[in-house]
């Protein structure tokens, strides 16, 4: 079998060719599969570094020149001042080079070679540098590549992160006998738009077809004032994006025209399909991409990620643990943290970290810290910016934290982690997938403290660490900036594995343990096997499967999937599920009659904050006392200048009201006061409903729209 491996980055044989995970997870699989016996091509950009490549690599010139010219089409909205279509010559040429079994072919023109230090376009580069255009070039130059001089032999193309590579299964599709494999390795919005003139434009260069319609959202009313402070929220914390009437949505196209769709993980493919428990979940189901998902969730699989044997080969008992800390001037007989990623404050909850370590230090609590935020694809961080708060808290207590914002090698990154005995990772959002540097935190040993995200649990931290598999100490999901709840979370888990080192040592090597046998599970061998047998069926079947399995259709809610036969023949199932998630419609037709289920379906319902469940199953029971919890929750209290709107919920932690209005929406954070949550809005009240936000136990999430049950005076 030839495997032809389209991806934007995959130098991870090299650290100076390398700028982000994605990079290790190209490099590893290709490596894997070649040593399985199967051909496999690596088509990647040089990015201006050809003349690395052939002095360290030895890379050689190949006989491929490809010209043509790039069309662009600019939305005017974006790109003022630029021409609305234009077009970019380009002359492609390639370099190659072989190791470890793998070919790497590298790609070179005016767009490619750019951005030699970050590789990756600035966000800020849209409507203002053409360089912005980069991952797109890479699209159609990849495709031209495989069609003129790979393609007679290519069985599967594997194309890596939907964002760049979302016209190439159309594309390929073209082509008979090649099937196209989308590998979601990070977790983009999964609504990101690009301008549809921009599509067709290069899909017409490509000589490909695609149904973009299916690809587009119908814009919202303007009474849809739920949606509207929904979609504008969800852009404001990074779970969603705004985007021009008629964008076409990068995922669903990719979703739509691929052959197979492979995450890393059973979380992330789960995340990505349901958004199950995320401020995201209720704006999700409205979204084209979300039945475009479901249309085609057969095509899903888990190929998986791991960390690098070369990593499992070394030995974390032979690092010399108080050398390694007192060369970085941090205490050998203090318990130490540890945090690797790139910097990215919010995604990786970084300021809520610092937040925790200082008030924690502050406190006298007796660590370390040795902290590493990367730059990667960043340029340095300006003044005034988390460099410089990092480096003032860091400077509050000397000889406790150790900064570090390099790109350093594999030999340092060991040693740092296995002289360390916890490692924290908050990540926020559920942007995570499988989170390479925990694992490897883990593998030496390190207890995690960590976000109890879907994505992630694969890694075992749990709310309760006493359970026998646990391997550390869960914080709640984040879907917030400067999140006061994860910063008090950390705080508490913090001192609590503090207060575990030095007090019980049998329970710290127990969870220290599980970690590193967690860790252990997850091999490139592992994840190679998955990922060949996916791409054999694919190549002998033409499809992965022609449906998705029942269980599974009841297990994602999709209940409206299922025929009259699929719901007789797993209905105990099917009952099961709709009490635990409180899915009355589903229930009110499998047992109507059943008060005892109704009434716990009402409480898982009320636990989730599904409040229309709930006034469903009260009103079918006839329950009045049930009806009134669920319709007396939001009172206001009118005065002559303003009004306070008083949230009953027991269950949340925090809530979040927005008053809709014509010029935008008025957000406040409500204060609480035992279980009643009030915030006072200015002017006269109007009757007009809330949108409320409530932030559940252990992270989860769940709008609310109610007008008010009663209005008195003030």
């Amino acid at each position: 079998m030839h495997v032809v491996n389209l991806a934007f980055e995959a130098g991870a044989f090299d650290a100076a060719l390398m700028r982000s995970g994605t990079s290790s997870l190209v490099w590893h699989s290709a490596r894997e599969l070649a040593a399985r016996g199967h051909r496999v091509s690596v088509v990647t950009p040089a990015h201006g570094r050809a003349d690395h490549l052939r002095s360290v690599h030895g890379a050689t010139d190949v006989e491929y020149h490809d010209s043509y010219v790039l069309p662009l089409s600019l939305d005017p909205a974006v790109w003022p001042g630029f021409p609305a279509e234009t077009g970019v010559p380009l002359r492609t040429t390639a370099l190659r080079m072989e190791r470890d079994g793998v070919e790497l072919y590298f790609l070179s023109n005016d767009l490619l070679d750019r951005l030699p230090d970050t590789f990756y376009p600035d966000e800020s580069a849209e409507g203002a540098d053409l360089s912005y255009f980069k991952t797109l070039a890479f699209q159609a130059d990849g495709v031209r590549f495989v069609r003129a001089f790979l393609g007679a032999g290519a069985d599967v193309v594997q194309a890596y992160e939907p964002v760049h590579h979302y016209v190439v299964p159309a594309a390929l599709r073209a082509d008979p006998g090649c099937p196209v494999v989308s590998t979601v390795a990070t977790n983009m919005p999964v609504d990101l738009k690009v301008y549809r003139p921009q599509v067709e434009a290069v899909l017409r260069l490509l000589g490909a077809e695609a149904d973009l319609d299916r690809c587009t959202d119908v814009p919202l009313a303007e009474d849809d004032l739920p949606g509207r402070v929904m979609r504008d929220h969800l852009a404001s914390v990074r779970a969603s994006r705004r985007a021009g009437p008629g964008d076409v949505c990068v995922y669903a196209l990719t979703v739509d025209q691929a052959d197979a769709v492979d995450f890393m993980v059973e979380g992330q493919a789960e995340t990505y399909t349901t958004f199950d428990g995320t401020p995201f979940e209720a704006y999700f189901r409205r979204l084209a991409v979300s039945r475009v998902i479901r249309e085609n969730a057969h095509k899903f699989f888990v190929g998986g990620c791991a960390m690098s044997e070369s990593w499992f080969a070394r030995d974390p008992a032979a690092v010399d643990r108080r050398a390694v800390l007192a060369s970085l001037g941090l205490d050998p007989d203090l318990p130490t943290f540890y945090h690797a990623a790139r910097y990215s404050v919010e995604h990786k909850g970084q300021l809520e970290l610092m937040r925790a370590v200082d008030e924690v230090l502050t406190a006298g609590g007796a660590a370390n810290f040795l902290l590493r935020f990367s730059l990667g694809t960043a340029a340095r961080p300006h003044e005034g910016s988390g460099d410089a708060f990092f480096s003032e808290i860091a400077a509050r207590h000397p000889g406790r934290i150790h900064l570090d914002w390099r790109m350093v090698d594999e030999d340092t990154l060991f040693r740092h982690a296995a002289a360390s005995d916890f490692c924290v990772f908050p990540g926020k959002y559920e942007q995570d997938t499988f989170l390479i540097a925990q694992g490897e935190a883990m593998a030496c040993g390190a207890v995690p403290i960590a976000t109890g995200q879907e994505v992630t649990r694969h890694f075992g931290q749990s709310f309760d660490p006493r359970e026998p598999e646990a391997t550390g100490f869960a914080v709640p999901r984040s879907f917030r900036t400067d999140d006061e709840v994860l910063r008090a979370a950390l705080v508490r888990r913090l001192e609590e594995a503090i207060s575990l080192f030095h007090g019980d040592r049998s329970e710290y090597r127990r969870l220290s343990g599980n970690a590193r046998a967690r860790a252990s599970r997850f091999t490139w061998a592992r994840s190679g096997a998955l990922r060949e047998a996916a791409f054999l069926r694919l190549v002998e079947h033409g499809e992965l499967a022609r449906s998705v399995p029942v269980p599974l259709l009841i297990a994602r809610g999709w209940y409206d999937r299922l025929d009259d036969a699929a719901r007789a023949a797993d209905r105990d199932l099917l009952v099961r599920t709709a009490v635990a998630t409180g899915a009355a419609d589903v229930l009110l037709r499998e047992a109507p009659d059943d008060a005892a289920l109704l009434r716990e379906a009402f409480r898982h319902a009320y636990d989730r904050a599904r409040f229309d469940d709930c006034a469903a199953l009260a009103h079918h029971l006839g329950d009045e006392d049930l009806a009134a919890t669920v319709r007396e929750r939001l009172a206001v209290r009118r005065g002559p200048g303003s009004w306070t709107a008083e949230y009953r919920f027991p269950l949340a932690e925090r809530v979040e009201m927005f008053l809709p209005g014509a010029d935008g929406h008025l957000a406040l954070v409500a204060e609480r006061a035992d279980h009643v949550f009030r915030a006072t809005f200015p002017g006269p009240y109007q009757d007009t409903p809330l949108v409320l936000l409530l932030t559940l136990p252990y992270g989860r999430s769940a709008w609310d729209t109610v007008s008010a049950a009663r209005v008195t005076p003030l």
